[in-house]
């Protein structure tokens, strides 16, 4: 029994072959389980033993990926259903949270099987937690047969297009051999935007292992230097960077602060930047700065989409909050007041630190919520790398309202 972990009866003949497929992929990857919670109880435990001797647990919600023909739905179209038990049993509340484990101990799947052909396709469960019963997950032929043919596979699920359209999210596919793969993907990519989880699903092989640290070449000076934080942690640094891989929440936090800190050290080093700092408040941009003694303006960081616009192969922001407030769906979206400046980083796509800069009011109104902005955004030439043209432009709209 794990302590808040919601359980839900199933039909053990529907469920086994979906529990037999993860099984036999770790098997296969020479693991040993250790422990199989039984088929007609649901969410799936799993613990196992790798053959390099690490011991991981998984809390699978699994569900069965078919390609049935549905009327007025295309023809070329696969899908699997998120539910358990009668749309009766949840009338009243049909909210589900799907459990992650606080000590970063066991990993949450969120997955389609087709036991017949082979494969699985895994979906964000951040991106859908809490969910929804019978909520239907869709992907195309072309995808089940790219995902056979490389045995791996990442690509863009748009939820909802349109002038509502939901978030992006990143789903990856694998053949049943790629299965302990996936475990050690959703554990490393727990809480990363979309871009950086396509990105870390095309880098396969950093899932599958690291380098050790002494692999990578350091600098002999001589001198010891030891950080005031080691001294205070009483850690040594490959003692924290194996603290921070461990925890999947800590690792979560770690990465969401590479982008602004990155950000924010190319902006301090910036002609004309007398002040730079970083903003640690829930909901609020992430940097404050000032131009050349003008006002102080406030900068929101974003990560680009690892696919490049197909049309004019430019890099893409997925412009929207994550979920919107209960009975507010235009509250997903950004205002232009809500900061002065968004700077874009493109290492979803380019790999480097790099940024684009724009003022929220050049970016496209939202056809549907009036003062908000459409959350479909192409890096285009409204965009420049000069961060000094975007801090002129948006002091001036500043004073301007001063």
């Amino acid at each position: 029994m794990i302590l808040g972990l919601r359980h839900y009866a199933t039909k053990a003949s529907a469920r086994e072959p979906l529990l037999r497929f993860m099984l036999d992929g770790l098997r296969a990857a020479g693991c040993r389980v250790l422990f199989a919670s039984p088929p007609d109880r649901a969410p799936f435990v799993i613990t196992f033993e790798t053959r390099d001797g690490e011991r991981m647990g998984i809390v699978a919600y699994a569900f069965l990926a078919t390609r049935t023909p549905t009327r007025n739905r295309p023809a070329d179209e696969r899908s699997f259903q998120i539910k358990y038990g009668s749309k009766a049993d949840y009338a009243d509340d049909n909210a589900h949270v799907l459990w992650q484990d606080p000590l970063g101990l066991f990993t949450t799947l969120l997955i389609g099987i087709d036991p017949k052909e082979g494969f699985f396709v895994a979906v964000d469960p951040e991106a859908h937690n809490p969910t929804k019963f019978f909520i239907r997950v869709e992907f195309k032929d072309e995808h089940a047969e790219e995902v056979l043919r490389q045995g791996w596979h990442a690509w863009e699920r748009t939820r909802r297009a349109g002038p509502m359209a939901e978030p992006v999210e990143v789903l990856v596919g694998g053949t049943r051999d790629a299965f302990l793969d996936l475990v050690r993907f959703e554990r490393a990519a727990y809480g990363l935007a979309p871009g950086d989880r396509q990105l870390l699903a095309d880098k396969r092989e950093l899932i599958r292992g690291a380098r050790p640290i002494e692999d990578f070449p350091t600098e002999a000076t001589g001198v010891e230097v030891v950080h005031p934080l080691l001294r205070e942690l009483s850690l040594g640094a490959e003692d924290v960077l194996e603290l921070i891989a461990g925890a999947r929440r800590l690792k979560m936090a770690v990465r969401g602060w590479v982008a602004e800190e990155h950000l924010r050290a190319t902006l301090a080093k910036l002609d004309g930047i007398t002040h730079c700092e970083r903003l640690d408040v829930e909901g609020a941009p992430d940097l404050l700065i000032r131009y050349k003694d003008g006002p102080q303006l406030t900068v929101e960081c974003k990560n680009v989409l690892r696919v490049l616009n197909k049309t004019f192969s430019l890099p893409r922001i997925d412009f929207q909050r994550t979920r919107a407030a209960k009975g507010d769906p235009c509250s997903r979206y950004y205002a232009p007041s809500d900061f002065d400046v968004v700077a874009g980083c493109l290492h979803a796509v380019t790999e480097r630190w790099e940024f684009r800069y724009a003022i929220p009011t050049s970016l496209d109104p939202h056809q549907k919520c009036p003062g908000k902005l459409a959350s479909n955004v192409l890096v285009d030439k409204r965009w420049v790398s000069e961060p000094a043209l975007a801090f002129e432009a948006a002091a001036a709209q500043v004073e301007s309202r001063a």
